[in-house]
């Protein structure tokens, strides 16, 4: 296991020398800590797999440097790094049996029998195909060949890093629940340093002790779920995580309120906002309310989840979405009442201090 340093990377596809290159990843600096469990988490093209490939040795970065330890593993091949990685898609021999897809990593790095025997048992039963052992991996369905490949990842205990690229695409819904958590009970049981690439926050938070958001080719947070959620650093993130995501809305401020529309909000202070930036207000639903005093709203839908409604509304012209109890009744002259402790301000994207507070 090793601590992963992306020093300064940045990476252009094409060839190099182009006067104006395109970054489809733009400069990240970070240390993956040696034991962590991390989820790159990004809509598609955003950049996450071009830096998982960067990290695997699949691809050499255009600028800086990816070290593991100390050791600058920068233009050392894949095979030199001492990784496992996990595909998008089933990647298994399929003349051999299952067994023995999961024994031939640690068949070639003649690893005694006896070990093999003790190792490979133990991810059959995890993967749910100790019935399948001595079966041909040529018959098995896409799902049953997706574990194997999970199988062949965690299989050895020697890796510097696993590395998953989205490995639960073609797993069944439940399945994926099961190995989500067997992965993360295999990690806490050896520490392994461990990458997952997904674009599902569902994946994401529920195997990652910190969650990489990416967002046009760079890093916009790194925090836990709970940091995702009650802090948001940047407008996409706020978007991006929940269901549904949190509101954003163009606002004016005026010391300690945001004007949004002819409406005036209260904030919990005086945002701190740069120059001439563009400032946005961000809540997540749940700390929105319906109540026969507040301000204006138009409500154009009620969608009935079962434990909770989702109230899709309009406000000074703008969409927004409540989060409410089902049992909440909802006001026939509706309106919008906002939990100013819950209030985060943005400018140019990014979310700022409140002077009074020294909240961030």
């Amino acid at each position: 296991m090793a601590r992963i340093s992306l020093d300064h990377l940045r990476h252009a596809y094409g060839p190099k020398g182009l006067a104006n290159p395109v970054y489809a990843l733009k400069e990240v600096h970070h240390d993956f800590d040696d034991g962590g469990a991390y989820a790159l988490l990004g809509p598609s093209g955003c950049g996450k797999t071009t830096l998982l490939n960067i990290i695997s040795g699949l691809l050499q970065p255009s600028e800086g440097r990816i070290l593991f330890g100390e050791t600058d593993v920068t233009n050392l091949p894949t095979e030199a790094r001492n990784i496992a990685q996990v595909f998008q898609f089933p990647v298994v021999y399929d003349t051999m049996t299952v067994y023995d897809n999961l024994a031939f990593p640690l068949r070639n790095r003649q690893v005694p029998e006896a070990e093999i025997e003790n190792r490979v048992r133990g991810i059959l039963k995890m993967i749910d195909l100790e019935s399948w052992a001595r079966r041909k991996a040529r018959g098995l369905t896409a799902d049953q060949k997706q574990k194997i490949s999970l199988g062949r990842g965690l299989v050895r205990s020697d890796v510097n890093a696993i590395l998953f690229d989205e490995p639960l695409t073609v797993i069944d819904p439940h399945m994926k629940w099961v190995l989500r958590t067997q992965l993360k009970q295999l990690h806490r049981q050896f520490g392994f340093t461990m990458v997952y690439v997904t674009h599902d926050q569902t994946e994401a938070l529920t195997f990652a002790d910190k969650v990489v958001v990416m967002y046009d080719g760079q890093i916009v947070q790194i925090g836990t779920p709970a940091e995702l959620f009650d802090r948001p650093r940047h407008t996409f993130v706020g978007y991006f995580i929940g269901s549904p995501g949190m509101n954003v809305m163009a606002a004016g401020i005026d010391g300690a309120e945001a004007i949004i529309g002819g409406s005036r909000v209260a904030l919990p202070g005086r945002p701190v906002i740069p120059g001439a930036a563009k400032t946005e207000l961000g809540i997540r639903p749940e700390f929105l309310s319906l109540s026969r005093e507040g301000l204006p709203v138009t409500i154009r839908k009620v969608e009935d989840i079962g434990r909770q409604k989702i109230v899709r509304a309009a406000f000074a012209d703008q969409p927004i979405s409540l989060v409410l109890r089902e049992d909440q009744e909802i006001p026939a002259d509706a309106k919008l009442r906002f939990d100013p402790a819950a209030i985060h301000i943005y400018a140019d994207s990014w979310r700022v201090d409140y002077a009074m507070t020294g909240r961030a």
